[in-house]
């Protein structure tokens, strides 16, 4: 039975965090809906959306979903092939349809096989991106858009060159607002005197602060005073219809389009797959631990998507930097994701005028301490101490992901992963150990549960090893499976090369469906029946010897 969840029992905690989460959601809206070519306010819609009814819907605690970098392109591409906006909001409903789908047959239950080593690689990948992408920002380099977690940009730089364009364009008046922000981020938490302000959140205290002090640079005259590129820039409706207008709803002639199809089925399967990603990660860093119903959350990106589509929203995902900032702001309850969405309705009805005077440079530092949480140093130092199995897919991954993409770096720590594993269950499918007796060595040779066609170099080279005038024992008796090829292998050895140099073989726990010629062990654990059975779902048609 599911136990029923007060979503007020955290209330003062929750709305501290979905202060922040709001804060830092806001330029992210903005910034991927200008990157993906669709109106302004369709990123606000998918955030609103995203943190009221996707947060409501789904059983996440940490999670906050809203417009994803890492469906940029995606957009981009399909807004321009499809001609019109309101075309593209139908693929959106399709999508959520699709992900609807997706987890009523159980789909989520695929975020069970991604290894923690890639998951903690890529969220210390998204990390590094966050620092490299707001360090710009900080300095009043306002290129590229928030938001953005690719490498190559769509200014043309990339995320290294864009760091030594800002000795060429870097404002005095951004880098004092940063440092005023995080000499304010750092001592809120850690001075005594601040800690009785607990409740209120060192981020808005260091937006507060921004505006102020750039509003006095510009009363003053001063040339440190940011100039309006460099500011939120939320739009503003003079009228409720200039408001309504502001709205777009989906053109439903699309769906005889089958390039909407293809475009919806896209959208579903790369957002299905980075939320399952980012919820695994938002479990990761839930300081409680709990654990999110992955097809649950699948059907609330669906519902999410399906509602965004409707409102003239872009599609969303689950997405990690909110989540972080999430975590870290201290959110109990999921009613901190519900509160973020809340409060970027509000802004939007009520003082778009006031949020579009936060300076990008105190936005910056909040994500870049955002970053450095989730690419500490120790968390490297963690998984080095594990041994190279488990550093080498963390280090490739955090890597991957930085050098390309959240999907791509993904990939590539799950092949790794995986290669690993193959590596290790080829050496566990035997256990080789060297006896010494008064009469000569015994070399045992003990075959595992299960011995697959995988095994075969392992044990072929094992065998080319072992020494002339040598005794051997090969045991099979916790052996439920043996592929043909090892049995041919086997039988080689002992009928030629085991002949030639004197080599003595013994065979313990073969059936007799697997034995090999002159061997004295007729065992009788395995059927001969159970072998014709395994030999024909392998698709083996050779006979057995």
């Amino acid at each position: 039975m599911t136990k029923k969840i007060n979503l007020f029992a955290n209330l003062k905690s929750d709305f501290a965090s979905g202060l922040v989460v709001f804060l830092v959601a806001l330029p992210l809206c903005l910034g991927i809906a200008m990157a993906s070519g669709a109106p302004l306010f369709s990123g606000i819609i998918a955030g609103v959306v995203g943190g009221i009814v996707v947060g409501y819907l789904s059983q996440s605690h940490i999670s906050v979903s809203g417009p994803a970098a890492g469906l940029t392109a995606i957009v981009l591409t399909a807004i321009t092939d499809l001609g019109a906006f309101d075309i593209f909001l139908s693929a959106v409903f399709i999508a959520g349809l699709i992900q609807l789908a997706l987890g009523f047959i159980k789909a989520g239950s695929i975020s069970n096989y991604f290894p923690t080593n890639v998951i903690e690689g890529m969220l210390a990948g998204i990390g590094i991106i966050i620092i490299l992408k707001q360090l710009p920002h900080a300095f009043g380099y306002d290129a590229d858009f928030e938001g953005d977690q690719a490498f190559s940009q769509v200014d043309g730089d990339n995320t290294l060159s864009s760091l030594f364009q800002v000795f060429n364009h870097f404002q005095l008046g951004a880098i004092i607002i940063t440092l005023v922000s995080l000499a304010i981020l750092i001592s809120w938490d850690k001075v005594a005197f601040f800690k009785k302000f607990k409740l209120v959140p060192g981020a808005l205290i260091a937006v507060i602060f921004g505006i102020v002090l750039n509003e006095i640079f510009i009363s003053t005259g001063s040339s440190l005073a940011i100039a309006d590129e460099h500011l939120v820039s939320l739009p503003v409706p003079t009228s409720i219809d200039e408001f309504k207008t502001i709205i777009v709803v989906p053109n439903f002639a699309g769906l005889a389009n089958p390039q909407v199809w293809t475009v919806g089925i896209t959208i579903a399967i790369v957002a299905s797959i980075e939320t399952l990603l980012c919820i695994e990660a938002s479990d990761r860093l839930d300081p409680q631990k709990r654990y999110t119903n992955t097809n649950v959350e699948l059907k609330a990106q669906g519902i999410g998507n399906i509602v965004s589509s409707l409102l003239g929203g872009l599609p969303m995902t689950s997405v990690v930097v909110r989540s972080s900032a999430n975590c870290n702001a201290g959110a109990k309850s999921k009613m901190s994701t519900i509160i973020h969405g809340v409060l970027l309705l509000l802004s939007v009805l009520i003082i778009p005028v006031v949020l579009n005077k936060i300076p990008l440079a105190t936005l910056a530092t909040i994500l870049i301490l955002v970053g450095y949480k989730l690419a500490k140093p120790s968390t490297i130092k963690h998984f080095w101490e594990k041994g190279k199995y488990q550093f080498v897919p963390f280090i490739a991954t955090m890597v991957a992901v930085v050098a390309t993409d959240l999907l791509k770096g993904v990939m590539l720590g799950i092949v790794i992963s995986v290669i690993f594993v193959l590596k290790g269950n080829l050496k566990r499918a035997y256990t080789f150990k060297k006896d010494e007796y008064a009469d000569g060595d015994i070399i045992h040779i003990d075959l595992a549960q299960e011995v697959s066609f995988l095994n075969k170099a392992a044990i072929k080279s094992t065998l080319n090893s072992i020494p002339e005038n040598s005794n051997v024992v090969i045991t099979a008796h916790d052996t439920v499976y043996i592929a043909h090829d090892i049995l041919d292998l086997i039988k080689e050895f002992k009928s030629t090369r085991a002949v030639d140099e004197n080599i003595k073989v013994k065979l313990k726990g073969f059936k007799k469906a697997y034995q090999l010629e002159n061997s004295d062990e007729v065992p009788n654990h395995v059927t001969i029946e159970h072998y014709y059975d395994v030999a024909k779902r392998v698709m083996v048609k050779k006979e057995v010897f």
